[in-house]
């Protein structure tokens, strides 16, 4: 994983030691590397700092955004395999940034149609030196990489037809589609159009989260 640069490690010592402390049982809690913290820390730093100005996450809260954004992204490590993946929507860079700080050898491409998200991504991929991570600011529907990619995932973003309908197009053939759910979406699930199936659905622990959270897998039938 890459190591934060000096700008960035002086920027989230800011943190009071409980976020940071709620970062490091997090990450102990989902059996990942304590030195995940320090380029998760960094990422955090400037997610805040951006926030504060241009509104790309209505949680406001360092200490809310431990949980809610950073473990609620890596809580899906284990179902993400090696290869590319397109984090389609993903607003400030999540699960997407997560993902790439936790898995170097992960190939992650950041889809954000919205100018200043795309911005702040950019920003987030240099300072944080991702190698393995690249900002596409296009539409979903508009980006022309047909059979690109080993995965695609989606958090809050649309129903389950909707992302198939979108997104659907740039997976492999044996590619999967990881959508982020809370309750259980059955209804999402009935409705999936011909030709795709759910190849399972997951109940995801997120440490210091109380609510619901679910990991869906589409892959075509």
């Amino acid at each position: 994983m890459p190591a934060p640069p000096d700008t960035a490690r002086m920027e989230s010592r800011r943190f009071p030691e409980t976020l940071q402390r709620d970062l490091d049982d997090g990450l102990a809690a989902l059996q990942l590397e304590p030195a995940l913290a320090a380029p998760l820390l960094a990422y955090l730093a400037l997610l805040d700092r951006w926030n504060r100005t241009y509104n790309l996450t209505a949680v406001r809260d360092p200490a809310d955004m431990v949980a809610r954004h950073l473990l609620d992204s890596l809580a899906m490590l284990p179902f993400v395999g090696d290869g590319a993946l397109a984090d389609l929507g993903t607003g400030p860079g999540l699960p997407g940034i997560p993902l790439a700080i936790a898995r170097p050898q992960l190939q992650v491409t950041l889809v954000e149609s919205n100018g200043k998200k795309a911005r702040f991504l950019r920003e987030a991929v240099r300072t944080l030196q991702l190698r393995n991570a690249r900002v596409a600011e296009s539409r979903i529907e508009s980006l022309d990489e047909p059979a690109a990619y080993d995965a695609i995932t989606a958090r809050a973003l649309a129903t389950l037809p909707l992302i198939v309908e979108l997104g659907g197009s740039l997976l492999k053939p044996a590619g999967r589609l990881l959508a982020m759910k809370g309750a259980r979406p059955d209804e999402e699930i009935a409705a999936l159009p011909e030709g795709w199936r759910v190849d399972g659905v997951h109940r995801l622990v997120v440490p210091g989260l109380a609510a619901e959270r679910h990991l869906v897998v589409v892959v075509r039938a």
